[in-house]
C-alpha cells in the first residue's frame, strides 16, 4: 500500500473537526495539545454534549450549526483547512458533508466516520484523497479481548504480515519483533529478548505458521455431546421424553438377560418400531421386553420427530435459547455492542444479549445468530438473573451512557463478586480510579482508542492498525521521511531510544519493497518510509520532525 500523497505545506493552515461528542474532543485535544495544531470545530451548541469541553481547549475556534451545510464549511474557512474530519453523525450524513466540504476544497484531505465497512469501501473511490476510519470497529477488539481475560486483541494485519500480542515467553524468540512494558504512564516498546529478567510483560511478534493456542474456545467432543443430550432432554417435551426412554432402557435391559449385545440391540430396534414378530413359546422376559419396547415406541417416535421438526422450524429445541454457561453477557446492543457480540460469536463463545429496547440495532443480527435476548434494564438485579449472570464467564456493558453501564456493573458485582466485568467510560479519570478501588473491573473508552488514528489520518500519515494495551494504544503509522531537519540524517537507533517506538520495517528511497529487519545503524534520509509501532507520544516526535 503505497505512502499517501504529502503536500508542501504541511506547516500551514488549519483542521476542520465537525461534532460535539466525544470523538470529536478527543481528536480536537489532539491535534491541538498533542501536535500544536489549529482547529476549527464545527457543533450544534457550545453548551450540549461536549461542547463545553470544546470550547475551553486551546488553539480551537468554535462554530455554532444546526447541520453542516455550506455555509458552515465557508464560514470555517474550508478553503484554506489543510483537513476536514466529520463524525458528526450517521454514516449517510457524514458522507453528504465530506461531499459539501470537498466542493467548496477539491485539494482537501478528508477523515469519515464510517460504521458499515462496505460503504466505507465505496465512500473512498468517491474522494481523491480520503480515509473512512470506524471508531466501533477500532475498539470492539479491545472489549473482546478483555473480556476474555486476554492482554490485547489476537492479531492484527498489517503489509500482508500478520503480527500478534502475546504474553512473554509464549511466542519464539525469533518472532518477536519487539518486547511490550506495561508501565503506569503507558506502554514502553523494549528490544527483543527473553529471560527472567526480560522487562516486558508482553511481546509483539510475527506470525510465520507456527501453530500457537488461538483465542477461540477448543470443545471437548465429549462436553459438546453432553450438551446437546441436555438441550434434547430439557425443552418442553423433556418430561415425557425422559419417561419413555426409561422405558427402553428397561426393555433393553431385559433384553440383555437372555441375549448377547448385538442380537439385543437388533431385536431391542425392531420390537421399537414395531416390526417384531410375536411367539408364544417366548419366555417371560421376553414377552414382557417385547410389549415394552412396542408400546413405548408408538409414543417414542412421534415424541423425537417432534423435536427434531421444531428444532429445524425455529432454529431451538426450547422457546426460549438458554446458554449452558461459561457464557458472555453483552449489555447494549448499539453499534459497539453488536461488534462485539458479533467478534465474540466468531470465536466461538455463547453470548446473552442484554437491551431495554427491542428494536436496539443489534437486535436483528442476535436473532439471525439466534442468541439469547433478555430485554430489561440491566441495571436491574431481575434483568441480570434472566441473563443467568450466575453461570458466566463476564460481562460487557456497552451502552452509550456511562451512569447505566456503571449501575449495571455495580449490580453485577453485588450479586457476584468474581465476576469478570468490562465497561465503557468516557470519564478517563473515572475509568482509572474505578479500576483501582475495584478488583476484575477493566473500562475501555472509544473515543480515546480511535483518537489518535483519526488526529493522525488529518495529518496525513497513513495509520495502518491500533493495538489497544490496557487503556493505552499503540499505532502502526506509514511515515514518510521529509526532507527538512528531524528525521532525516538521524539512525534507527536514534528513533527508539526513549522505548516510545519501535521501526518495523523500512523501504528506502523510492522502493516500494519493505524490509522488515532493518539495520538499526541506518541513516534516515528524505524519501524513506517507515512501518512505526510507537506509543501516542512516540508517534507525535515522528509526525512534527518527519
Amino acid at each position: 500500500m503505497p505512502a499517501l500523497p504529502r503536500r508542501t505545506d504541511r506547516h500551514s493552515g488549519h483542521h476542520i473537526v465537525c461534532g460535539d461528542g466525544p470523538l470529536s474532543y478527543r481528536i480536537a485535544e489532539e491535534l491541538t495539545t498533542r501536535y500544536g495544531e489549529r482547529v476549527t470545530v464545527i457543533l450544534p451548541s457550545r453548551r450540549r454534549n461536549h461542547g463545553p469541553q470544546i470550547s475551553a481547549l486551546s488553539r480551537v475556534r468554535v462554530l455554532e450549526y444546526p447541520e453542516l451545510s455550506t455555509q458552515a464549511f465557508t464560514d470555517a474557512d474550508v478553503r484554506s483547512a489543510r483537513a476536514v474530519a466529520v463524525v458528526w453523525q450517521d454514516d449517510v450524513g457524514n458522507l453528504h458533508a465530506g461531499l459539501r466540504a470537498q466542493e467548496l476544497n477539491p485539494d482537501l484531505r478528508l477523515v469519515l466516520a464510517i460504521f458499515n465497512r462496505r460503504l466505507g469501501d465505496h465512500i473512498r473511490m468517491l474522494f481523491p484523497d480520503c480515509t473512512v476510519l470506524s471508531g466501533t470497529a477500532m475498539s470492539a477488539p479491545s472489549f473482546v479481548a478483555a473480556a476474555l481475560g486476554e492482554p490485547a486483541p489476537s492479531h492484527v494485519r498489517v503489509q500482508r504480515r500478520t503480527l500478534y500480542v502475546a504474553r512473554a515467553g509464549d511466542a519464539p524468540a525469533a518472532a518477536v519483533i519487539c518486547g511490550l512494558a506495561d508501565e503506569p504512564g503507558g506502554p514502553r516498546l523494549l528490544p527483543p529478548g527473553s529471560g527472567p529478567g526480560y522487562p516486558a510483560d508482553l511481546v509483539l511478534a510475527v506470525a510465520d505458521g507456527t501453530p500457537r493456542d488461538p483465542l477461540t474456545r477448543r470443545r471437548n467432543p465429549a462436553v459438546a455431546l453432553a450438551g446437546m443430550l441436555r438441550r434434547l432432554v430439557w425443552n418442553k417435551f423433556g418430561l415425557l421424553f425422559g419417561v419413555l426412554l426409561s422405558v427402553v432402557g428397561v426393555g433393553f435391559a431385559l433384553l440383555s438377560t437372555r441375549y448377547s449385545a448385538h442380537d439385543t440391540l437388533y431385536l431391542g430396534v425392531m420390537d421399537l418400531t414395531g416390526s417384531a414378530l410375536t411367539d408364544q413359546h417366548k419366555t417371560g422376559t421376553e414377552k414382557i421386553a417385547q410389549v415394552l419396547l412396542t408400546v413405548d415406541g408408538v409414543a417414542f417416535i412421534p415424541v423425537i420427530t417432534a423435536i427434531v421438526v421444531g428444532a429445524r422450524l425455529t432454529g431451538r429445541v426450547r422457546k426460549t435459547p438458554r446458554p449452558p454457561g461459561g457464557h458472555v453477557i453483552v449489555v447494549g446492543l448499539g453499534n459497539v455492542g453488536t461488534a462485539v457480540t458479533g467478534q465474540l460469536h466468531d470465536l466461538g463463545f455463547d453470548v446473552v444479549c442484554v437491551d431495554n429496547r427491542p428494536d436496539a440495532p443489534g437486535i436483528g443480527m442476535a436473532r439471525q445468530l439466534r442468541l439469547p435476548v433478555v430485554i430489561g434494564d440491566a441495571f436491574r438485579e431481575e434483568t441480570l438473573r434472566a441473563a443467568h449472570l450466575d453461570t458466566c464467564l463476564a460481562l460487557v456493558s456497552v451502552t452509550s451512557l456511562d451512569v447505566v453501564n456503571l449501575e449495571t456493573v455495580l449490580t453485577a458485582r453485588s450479586l457476584r463478586e468474581d465476576l469478570r466485568v468490562v465497561l465503557r467510560l468516557t470519564d478517563d479519570d473515572l475509568a482509572e480510579r474505578l479500576e483501582k478501588t475495584t478488583p476484575n473491573t477493566i473500562s475501555r473508552s472509544v473515543p480515546y482508542l480511535a483518537a489518535p488514528a483519526f488526529a493522525t489520518a488529518m495529518l496525513e500519515h497513513q495509520v495502518l492498525r491500533t493495538i489497544p494495551v490496557g487503556r493505552h494504544v499503540l499505532l502502526i503509522a506509514d511515515i514518510q521521511v521529509a526532507g527538512q531537519a528531524g528525521l532525516a540524517g538521524s539512525s534507527i537507533a536514534d528513533t527508539e531510544q526513549d522505548g516510545q517506538a519501535r521501526v518495523l520495517a523500512l523501504a528506502v528511497g523510492g522502493r516500494t519493497t519493505l524490509d522488515w529487519s532493518p539495520r538499526r545503524g541506518h541513516l534516515l534520509a528524505a524519501g524513506d518510509r517507515l512501518v512505526v509501532l510507537a506509543t501516542r507520544r512516540g508517534l507525535s516526535r515522528f509526525l512534527l520532525a518527519g
